[in-house]
């Protein structure tokens, strides 16, 4: 249920956001009590001061987690026993939804609307789907002749590492939590130290939910303390990482430099929006090259700023995807009349406004945006035209409101334009042509291809990256709990009597 703008201010007044760490079911400081700020991107507001976590903190939370996973309270627990703690914590969580959507709306600048469904959806959606799944996880058994009975089976990994981004902050706990714990593992989580705050009041809820003391620990703090000393840990046997790519290649060296350890990887995107020839440039098109490239403010690794499309189409498209973007509003994200919100940080707003003037100096043509003179890190609705492959805009991940129009002749230079990237994460087509689409769909390097739509699939379907957009690990679906178990054979000779 939608709320007004006042009555979403109100639940603001009365938040009283929590900034400590939660280790072995317990909130706490971290060990030598140092902390930071984490502020509303939006006003410059101080929401919290938040514990800042390093590598004492990383081994108390090991410990635990490695403890309660031993003793077997929750790694062999039946699994209908986790399927009910974990619909528990669905029912909070959409219990307690607009409180959460408010904390994560002012944390991160993000829409209330966007924060009320992905968090009144998305998150509840994920503890239900994979607790549902905990019971339903079969394992296999090998032909063999009379003499032998060979059992394929799965067993949770253990000790599970997560360091999430701070564009999705609750729906990537839950990307990441939700199907560890359904198959038994404890879990060590470090939110991104921009968004900490929903991730340290879902462990709240998971506590009350009945999640054993130490299943899971939320550890805030930065990148270069915490989330490397998570990366590091000899006692972590697996860790699923969301962020930029850069990052990513510091948890390969990670694990190489430590045990090992296992490692999911989910990363950043340069995704092309295609239209092709005889596609229809009806409304629903343009509201899906709008939203591809604008939903969250652009802060999105799948956001479609690469819109390549067919020549003769350029200048209809180009004139209504202008009215449909000047149509957005920026403004207070709690206003649930705000469309987009505001950009992460000051440094982010720096960053993005610095492609924007690239884009001027390359000689894009810029038909709206830049700047706002809002307070705050708001940055307007940013369209450019005679974008070409070479230009900085083009290649590198941008990571903010901006839309670049590249003409292209035919099917196969969309295609290679495409492809000529060092991700691979997303791809949307539009074509009425069912073997033009499937051509597409098929030769694009990419996790993820949407066709007559803009689309990163649902809670069934996989997602992940090829090239420098991910590991062969996947968030999503059935294929998502594989990052989290083991394979084990048991051979067993049998005699015939």
């Amino acid at each position: 249920m939608t709320l007004t703008h006042a009555e979403y201010k109100a639940i603001a007044n009365n938040i009283r956001p929590n900034g400590q760490a939660f280790i072995d079911g317990k909130f706490c400081d971290a060990s030598d009590g140092e902390k930071f700020e984490t502020t509303n991107p939006a006003t410059g507001q101080v929401l919290a001061n938040v514990a800042h976590c390093k590598v004492a903190d990383v081994n108390r939370a090991v410990a635990a987690a490695r403890r309660v996973f031993n003793a077997g309270t929750w790694s062999r627990a039946e699994p209908e026993e986790r399927k009910e703690v974990l619909l528990k914590v669905a029912a909070l969580v959409r219990e307690n939804a607009h409180e959460l959507a408010v904390l994560e709306s002012l944390d991160t600048g993000k829409t209330i609307n966007d924060c009320m469904d992905e968090i009144g959806g998305e998150v509840v959606n994920f503890f239900q789907w994979y607790a549902e799944l905990a019971d339903k996880s079969f394992g296999k058994i090998a032909p063999t002749g009379p003499s032998a009975l060979a059992l394929i089976v799965k067993e949770p990994a253990g000790v599970a590492g997560a360091v999430l981004p701070w564009n999705f902050p609750l729906v990537m706990a839950a990307w990441k939590i939700a199907p560890s714990l359904a198959v038994g593992c404890s879990a060590v989580i470090k939110p991104a130290e921009q968004t900490p705050l929903t991730t340290i009041r879902l462990a709240e809820l998971m506590q009350e939910a009945g999640v054993p003391d130490g299943v899971i620990n939320i550890l805030p703090g930065y990148g270069e303390t915490a989330g490397k000393a998570i990366g590091l840990h000899n006692d972590i046997d697996t860790v699923s990482f969301t962020g930029s790519s850069e990052v990513g290649r510091m948890f390969m060296r990670y694990s190489g430099d430590s045990n090992l350890k296992g490692v999911g990887l989910e990363m950043g995107g340069k995704s092309p929006f295609i239209v092709l020839e005889d596609a229809i440039l009806d409304d629903e098109l343009i509201e899906h090259a709008a939203m591809s490239a604008f939903w969250n403010g652009g802060q999105n690794c799948s956001a479609n700023m690469r819109q390549l499309i067919a020549a003769p189409l350029v200048e209809e498209f180009t004139g209504r995807i202008i009215d449909r973007v000047k149509a957005f509003k920026l403004g207070d994200p709690l206003d649930p009349a705000t469309d987009i919100g505001s950009m992460i940080t000051k440094d982010h707003k720096e960053m993005v406004m610095s492609y924007i003037q690239s884009g001027v100096a390359e000689g894009a043509g810029m038909l709206m945006g830049g700047e706002s003179d809002f307070p705050g890190h708001f940055i307007k609705p940013t369209v450019f035209e005679n974008v070409t492959p070479e230009m900085k805009i083009a290649k590198e991940e941008i990571f903010g409101p901006v839309l670049g129009i590249m003409s292209v002749k035919n099917a196969e230079e969309a295609l290679r334009i495409a492809s000529d990237t060092d991700y691979g994460l997303h791809a949307t087509v539009f074509t009425q042509n069912i073997d033009q689409a499937l051509h597409m769909a098929r030769s694009l390097p990419c996790g993820t291809v949407s066709v007559n739509g803009f689309s990163e699939g649902d809670i069934k379907t996989p997602f992940g990256g090829y090239k420098q957009s991910g590991s062969l690990a996947r968030d999503n679906g059935t294929e998502a709990i594989e990052q989290y178990l083991q394979t084990k054979t048991i051979w067993v000779q049998t005699k015939n009597t």
